[in-house]
């Protein structure tokens, strides 16, 4: 007896050991999984070691040979994170931030036990985050933000006592945010805005000791927040949340009776009235019955019902008298229907046959009423009459210069705008930006402080600025700048020997100086403005082959998912500063990262930039950096030079990038020696 079950432990053992997949193995699946096209992991093969310097890109390896990191961020991945990801028992840090990738989080991902940091961040995953995560002990940083993830924040992730980063912002996230968080001694960062929270602060989250910034702006959240947030300063940013309120707090009215918390009724409520168990915080108190104080009278219900019913009655005559005047006084004054007053934007066809109908200026009509932060004689708009005469268009002139934004003319569309060319009166060619009233800042003073640095900048390597304008009729906002000729720097890069559009050496020196000196104006003013979404893309070229930077300050009239959306393109191609994944902050540093990206792009040729040209400039490889369709026509002293001034750009740490004025020093010399 005791051998047959030596022979079956034995067995089992054989047969487990055979059935485990290798690394290898779970590699492979973890690719045909992200990436199901074979089109970015094509060094990850099966006949390859997973450890190997020249295989399998992103993946490191610890001392015993198991797969340790994985770090895939920006590359354009699309596909479903696999349950095969548990498997790598000894990965450290995953990293697949910055991508496309969808479906639920699996729950499997809590079986790397030795997984410290998390970056999910920056895609469409949907679902609920999973229990499990709360068991991951060795887990110091965990990145969800940006994603389309439901459900409650599970009050698990109060066991994970080496967290110091949570960010879960900008996600689809409901309930009440988990007391248990307080009980993070490490955390010292916690973003849950933009997501729908609802229910009060706990005053357990408050005491966490380590907490620096914590974020809960544009949810639900209500009632009294705790005193002790005092303590976070600008840290702690709370705006958008109607309900709170608090003593000492900016923006936040003081706190009366009914604002703190009912410790007998259920807390919090759903917006629609229910009620899920799972959303209850765990100090919750649920009354058995309603007989008890606390409960609601439905006498009390009867009377308010009344009360409400006769103020709206009054509110609907109200604006039934206001309507028919105004429809009275609009036909008197024979406008007509040219434009719709509601904010809704015309369809083409309707856009196509007002201006077919309208023959005289609109001023008047398109700036009577409705949305319009820059109506004449509106009070408090921040901008002279002088300004006004100057840059204010009226939208007959934005029809006219597009011929009412026909087809011949768009140059481009995005997410949140198209682009059109134009020609003005004066003959001058412009580009018309149309940006939709709801892709703008909701907030006015905001707007019109964002449109206020806009009309400010005026240099010689920035796109000039012609004009704006404010259509409440299309319930958009247009954008008018000179026209630059020759595209932009993108379409110089990954050319055809012998093509019209390589760019000589001197002419590459020109453009990097240029660049340069438009991020210094930015940089230089007061206060300095980051540009934060500089690429090859924003880089335009004119006549001369000067460089011009589009797109400056464009974020201060953007609202924040707009501005975010804009960042996936750079991400991918490798433009943005790799801290901004655990500040969600743009410094002056991380233009300076651009900047040395679009540096290597330019002394490259090439739109993406490898490892091994990184490695090439590290080593002075000027041969194996250097763009090919120059045939030998640069010097190599600049060219080593100016790959020295791209590496200390892109340093991984803002604090050994060099400042703008520095690199300026640095390309003067270059520039005198030449």
């Amino acid at each position: 007896m005791p051998f047959f079950l030596y022979f079956l432990y034995f067995f089992l053992f054989i047969t487990h050991t055979l059935s485990s997949p290798s690394e290898l193995d779970l590699l492979m699946q973890i690719k045909d999984s992200l990436d199901p096209e074979n089109r970015l992991l094509t060094s990850w093969t099966a006949n390859a070691d997973p450890c190997s310097s020249d295989a399998f890109e992103g993946v490191a390896c610890n001392e015993n040979g198991n797969v340790a990191n994985i770090s895939l961020q920006g590359i354009g991945l699309s596909g479903e994170i696999p349950a095969a990801v548990g498997g790598l028992k000894s990965l450290t840090g995953l990293y697949l931030h910055f991508n496309a990738l969808y479906g639920e989080i699996p729950k499997e991902i809590a079986s790397l036990s030795e997984l410290s940091d998390l970056y999910l961040n920056v895609n469409n995953l949907s679902g609920e985050i999973p229990l499990q995560i709360g068991n991951m002990t060795n887990l110091q940083v965990l990145q969800l933000c940006y994603n389309k993830l439901t459900g409650s924040i599970p009050t698990q992730l109060g066991s994970l006592n080496k967290l110091s980063v949570l960010a879960l912002q900008y996600n689809q996230l409901t309930g009440a945010i988990p007391a248990s968080l307080g009980d993070l001694g490490m955390l010292m960062r916690l973003d849950l805005s933009f997501n729908s929270l609802f229910g009060s602060v706990p005053v357990k989250l408050a005491n966490a000791e380590k907490l620096e910034v914590l974020d809960i702006r544009n949810n639900s959240l209500s009632g009294n927040v705790p005193p002790a947030l005092k303590r976070l300063n600008s840290g702690f940013q709370y705006d958008n949340n109607a309900a709170l309120c608090g003593f000492g707090f900016t923006n936040l009215k003081n706190c009366t009776a009914s604002d703190h918390p009912n410790l007998n009724r259920p807390e919090p409520f759903r917006p629609n009235g229910g009620l899920s168990n799972k959303d209850i915080p765990e100090s919750a108190n649920l009354p058995p019955n309603c007989g008890h104080t606390g409960c609601s009278n439905p006498s009390k219900k009867s009377h308010t019902g009344v009360i409400l019913g006769v103020i709206a009655l009054f509110v609907t005559l109200t604006v039934t008298g206001l309507f028919t005047f105004s429809w009275y006084r609009r036909r008197k004054q024979k406008i007509g229907n040219a434009f719709d007053t509601s904010d809704s934007r015309l369809s083409t066809d309707q856009v196509k046959d007002v201006c077919r109908r309208s023959a005289s200026p609109l001023i008047s009509l398109e700036y009577s009423n409705g949305w319009d932060p820059l109506a004449k004689g509106q009070t408090g708009n921040g901008f002279s009459q002088e300004f006004l005469e100057s840059f204010m268009f009226n939208l007959e002139e934005v029809e006219r210069a597009t011929q009412c934004f026909s087809e011949i003319n768009l140059l481009g569309k995005s997410n949140f705008s198209a682009i059109y060319r134009g020609i003005l009166r004066d003959g001058s060619v412009v580009v018309i930006k149309c940006i939709a009233k709801t892709s703008c800042r909701s907030d006015e003073a905001e707007f019109l402080k964002g449109l206020k640095i806009l009309t400010s900048l005026k240099h010689e390597n920035l796109v000039r600025l012609r004009g704006i304008c404010c259509s409440k009729g299309r319930g958009e906002c247009f954008l008018i700048y000179d026209f630059v000729p020759n595209g932009n720097l993108l379409q110089y890069l990954d050319v055809k020997s012998g093509s019209e559009k390589v760019l000589e050496w001197p002419t590459r020196i020109s453009i990097i100086n240029g660049i340069a000196k438009g991020i210094s104006y930015l940089h230089g003013k007061r206060p300095g403005l980051v540009h934060q979404n500089l690429s090859a893309e924003k880089v335009l070229i004119d006549r001369l082959y000067n460089p011009m930077l589009s797109d400056s300050g464009l974020h201060k009239l953007l609202a924040d998912d707009i501005v975010f959306s804009m960042l996936k393109a750079s991400a991918a191609m490798g433009y943005l500063a790799p801290e901004y994944t655990t500040t969600g902050r743009f410094t002056e540093k991380s233009d300076v990262y651009a900047f040395g990206m679009i540096v290597f792009q330019i002394l490259s040729g090439k739109g993406k930039i490898t490892p091994f040209t990184l490695q090439a400039t590290e080593s002075s490889k000027i041969e194996d950096f250097i763009d090919p369709n120059l045939d030998g026509k640069f010097s190599e002293s600049e060219a080593a030079k100016l790959g020295q001034i791209a590496l200390l750009c892109t340093h991984e740490s803002p604090s050994h990038r060099p400042s703008i004025e520095n690199v300026m020093q640095e390309l003067s010399i270059i520039t005198s020696s030449s």
